[in-house]
């Protein structure tokens, strides 16, 4: 079996964010980049599934630019067999992002596109339904636990009301949620492995598909600063300004 993972670089969620003073975006300097968490354990659950059949090969993918070589020779040493870098300068929305994935998928020819619920960055959480619907295949979002047996592949995914299990027939695309496994950690064994594995870079302008954004972002804008706590002297004091100031009860 062929497992397609797609991954995201992201910031690192420790780092601290700073608002470019005119809404534009964000400020890259000193911050750290890693894989987009939903992503790595996407790259996790395909390990285990390739684990688990005695074959396969499981290929990463990712979208932009050259310096996100750094995220896919992670996923690497983690256990990855190859990866494909399209390479682009300009931000992709989710529609562009997920016209990218289907050229590769008709490239590729994997059996399963493995990927996570969404990244932290934006918190879309369209690019894997967005492939879904291109590709004609099914699809299950939100994933919790994955089982995979001749040629149908059942899914416990996590909804409003509990747990759905639903099943199918492959090929299908699977979006993973954050209890479907621990990701591992890259040994130093795998990080001497990655260097050697097959990294290949591809211009996104010679794939011959329209990545034109259909989404503008206009403004971004920092959260406002919490007002510090202030000590009150007695419960019926706390009572009071929960009624007159905070106005919940």
């Amino acid at each position: 079996m062929k497992i397609l993972v797609p991954i995201k670089r992201v910031p690192d969620p420790a780092t601290t964010i700073r608002v470019l003073p005119d809404g534009s975006g964000i400020a890259v300097d000193n911050v750290k980049w890693v894989i987009n968490p939903f992503d790595e354990i996407a790259i996790e659950e395909a390990l285990r599934i390739k684990e688990k059949q005695g074959a396969g090969e499981v290929v990463l993918a990712a979208i932009g630019q050259s310096a996100w070589q750094e995220q896919l020779r992670t996923g690497l040493a983690m256990g990855a067999d190859r990866a494909i870098l399209v390479i682009t300068d300009a931000p992709l929305d989710s529609l562009a992002l997920a016209r990218v994935l289907k050229k590769l998928v008709a490239d590729e020819q994997p059996e399963l596109v493995l990927m996570g619920k969404q990244a932290i960055d934006d918190d879309s959480n369209q690019v894997g339904q967005m492939l879904a619907e291109m590709l004609g295949w099914p699809q299950a979002t939100f994933a919790s636990k994955v089982e995979i047996a001749d040629g149908k592949c059942t899914i416990v995914r996590e909804v409003d009301g509990g747990l759905e299990t639903i099943a199918f027939a492959l090929p299908g695309v699977i979006t993973s949620d954050l209890r479907l496994n621990e990701p591992r950690y890259a040994s130093l064994p795998g990080i001497m492995k990655a260097r050697k594995k097959e990294l290949k870079e591809i211009p996104a302008a010679g794939l011959g598909v329209d990545l034109t954004p259909r989404l503008k972002l206009k403004e971004l804008k920092a959260p406002p600063k919490r007002q510090a706590g202030r000590k009150l002297g007695s419960v019926q004091e706390l009572v009071q300004v929960l009624h007159t100031e905070a106005k919940v009860i």
